[in-house]
């Protein structure tokens, strides 16, 4: 494992079988967390990022779901090769996961008091008064009041179900969380709530965080790393600041460049053309090719390795072979860099 980092996934690559055909769903995924570090992933809707979540969990559904390479590695073991008794002591306990709707991720017929302590129950050996003293820190860490712990979750707002949702996440003090579009389900005042929320409790608890989403003004408020995910793949990555001031590969350029600007004259969006592939028939070469305006041929037939453009950016396009260029004339790839 590199030093510093707390999560490195190597070569992931995740299929489903179905009716339609095999969908590929992650097509080898490389990224690295490490502790007290936010981690951004975007893209489009069925780029693999939940997937790459459920992956980092163990949690792919076999069948129809199966892992077809690659290794996740968290505190020197490689996840992908636990054993699923270890993997529950990993879940909850050390790595949580926020899913995006809180209406559906509490039991409708459990107080929320129970839900956390169910948490508690499972992951320490605190007895019954100590898991209910520990919930009331958790509804007062998340701005509840201690005498709503015997609600139903029917009795809450959309933005509290979330808070306890977090508050559930946060019970064991995880060392990396996982936030499926956390914020997408609620209105914007209870966004911006949360993601506030979110930023102190990171800092409290000093935990490691995989925000997943395709707002990226939410990436930019948050994150200190991002990784952009088109097909499967991660096609450029870099600090938050590379990535929102000097981008590089087209498919990231398309993406800021659809969001609308409150400043400034008003200019029609630009969009990126065509469709997103369809995952059960990828397309040769760069996945992104049939949609690039700046296709050239090699990009239909062969797959761009990931060219190191700066210290840390990393982009995977071949546009960049040439600025990627080391001294003995061989390009610096993000591998490489890992190894180095």
């Amino acid at each position: 494992m590199e030093k510093g980092n707390l999560l490195n996934i190597r070569d992931l690559s995740v299929e489903f079988n179905t009716d339609s055909g095999v969908v590929k769903a992650v097509n080898g995924m490389n990224l690295s967390l490490n502790k007290k570090e936010t981690l951004g992933l975007v893209g489009e809707t069925g780029a693999g990022k939940t997937t790459t979540a459920l992956a980092i969990l163990n949690l792919v559904p076999d069948p129809p779901g199966i892992i077809t390479s690659g290794e996740i590695e968290f505190e020197g073991n490689d996840i992908l090769q636990t054993k699923e008794k270890d993997m529950r002591k990993i879940r909850g306990e050390k790595i949580s996961m926020i899913f995006q709707d809180p209406m559906t991720s509490l039991n409708p017929v459990m107080t929320i008091g129970k839900q956390i302590e169910e948490v508690l129950a499972l992951h320490t050996k605190l007895d019954k008064n100590g898991r209910r003293e520990k919930t009331l820190e958790m509804l007062d860490l998340v701005g509840i009041r201690r005498e709503r712990v015997n609600d139903y979750p029917h009795q809450l707002s959309g933005g509290m179900k979330q808070r306890i949702v977090i508050a559930m996440a946060l019970a064991c003090n995880p060392e990396i969380i996982i936030a499926d579009e956390p914020t997408t389900a609620l209105d914007v005042t209870i966004q911006a709530q949360v993601m506030e929320l979110m930023k102190e409790l990171k800092s409290k608890f000093d935990t490691s965080i995989i925000m997943i989403t395709h707002d990226l003004g939410v990436i930019a408020e948050i994150a200190d790393k991002v990784a952009v995910v088109y097909a499967g793949e991660v096609v450029e990555s870099g600090t938050t600041k590379d990535i929102y001031t000097d981008k590089k590969h087209p498919y990231t350029v398309g993406l800021f460049s659809s969001i609308p600007k409150l400043t400034g004259d008003v200019e029609r969006l630009q969009v990126i053309p065509g469709m997103t592939p369809d995952p059960t028939d990828l397309p040769c070469g760069c996945k992104f090719h049939p949609r690039c305006t700046k296709c050239m041929e090699m990009c239909k037939t062969e797959n761009p390795p990931v060219y190191e453009v700066s210290p840390g950016h990393y982009v995977k396009c071949f546009l960049y072979k040439d600025a990627a260029m080391g001294v003995e004339g061989e390009a610096h790839t993000e591998n490489e860099s890992e190894e180095k």
